[in-house]
């Protein structure tokens, strides 16, 4: 059921309130897991938490900060025994062949995206950064209490003690969990000159359509010259990864299943505040879902392309099912 609809049969006073925070309610729990499907059902189970416990709501804080205290701790209670969500580059092994055969592995939960209906201007650049996919990549990388200690606090904003009352400790452990996460976070996190150019740029568009295009007719020379020489591709859930215009080539020459020009639709988009695309494969007389791809555009041209071939994510992202 779909929060929305859930809502609509709690008591007005809560769902006119609790209902203005869904977006960012559903951020923040992929922030803390890494999944858009884990993270609408948790925000599903935040709000019915919040709705049993309503006529206990003091108003010692805003309804903002408590529904982000019911939504930290029920991630936090979902996420005791998992597995992080790793990307191919996560998981430690060096940069693959594209020659070589390309190995699935469907077990692993791997990461996902997130669709970016952010509206509101004032919010756009902060929403941006915090749902990067190399942010929530790197986040992976910490506990789950680091996660949620180090979200609250550099991406709410939230004071040390108001962390500690959330999650049930000490200020002097959350300033604790907050240092060690900042380091961690430092040594796997983006690099500060890695920074996207802003995805509603002219240029960022210019290069989003020169890639559609190069795709779209099958021009893998033309797609090549597009690529940083350090770009790197990887395409859950196989997990090898490749880097250098040279290796994304023969990778697509040499493993895409299109043939010829017209094969291959795409739909721009954005996701995780970046600019993305829908891929369409051609099947008979018509496409269907291939691929999700979400695109690193720096000034130097296109760094990093993680290419999702869950196609159970096009729905999420409002894409028709076929074309």
């Amino acid at each position: 059921m779909r929060v929305s609809l859930l809502t609509e049969s709690l008591d007005g006073d809560f769902s006119a309130q609790a209902e203005l925070y869904r977006r960012e309610l559903l951020a923040h729990c992929y922030r803390m897991t890494g999944s858009l499907h884990d993270a609408e059902d948790l925000v599903q189970e935040t709000y019915l938490r919040a709705w049993k416990a309503y006529d206990r709501f003091e108003g010692k804080s805003s309804v903002r900060t408590w529904l982000h205290r019911i939504a930290t701790n029920t991630c936090l209670t979902a996420l005791e025994g998992r597995q992080r969500r790793p990307l191919p580059t996560g998981l430690g092994a060096p940069s693959a062949d594209p020659t070589a055969e390309l190995v699935e592995r469907t077990e692993i939960a791997w990461l996902e995206p997130l669709p970016d209906t952010t509206s509101d201007p004032s919010d756009i650049v902060e929403s941006r950064e915090s749902v990067r996919l190399a942010f929530i990549a790197a986040l992976q990388h910490l506990s789950p209490r680091q996660r949620a200690v180090l979200v609250l606090r550099d991406v709410l904003q939230w004071k040390a003690a108001e962390v500690a009352e959330a999650i049930g400790t000490s200020t002097a452990a959350v300033n604790s969990l907050l240092q060690r996460a900042r380091t961690q976070l430092e040594a796997v996190g983006p690099c500060a000159e890695d920074r996207l150019a802003a995805p509603d740029s002219a240029d960022t568009q210019d290069r989003l359509a020169r890639y559609i295009s190069a795709f779209e007719a099958y021009d893998v020379d033309r797609l090549v010259e597009l690529f940083t020489t350090e770009a790197i591709w990887e395409m859950p859930p196989y997990v090898g990864w490749y880097q250098g215009p040279q290796a994304i080539a023969t990778l697509v020459r040499q493993q895409c299943p299109a043939q010829a020009t017209g094969d291959m639709r795409l739909i721009p988009l954005l996701a995780n505040g970046q600019p993305a695309a829908a891929m369409y494969m051609r099947d008979g007389d018509q496409h269907l879902p291939f691929q999700l791809q979400v695109l690193d555009i720096t000034d130097s041209g296109v760094s990093h392309v993680v290419a999702f071939l869950d196609t159970t994510l096009f729905p999420k992202f409002g894409l028709p099912e076929r074309l």
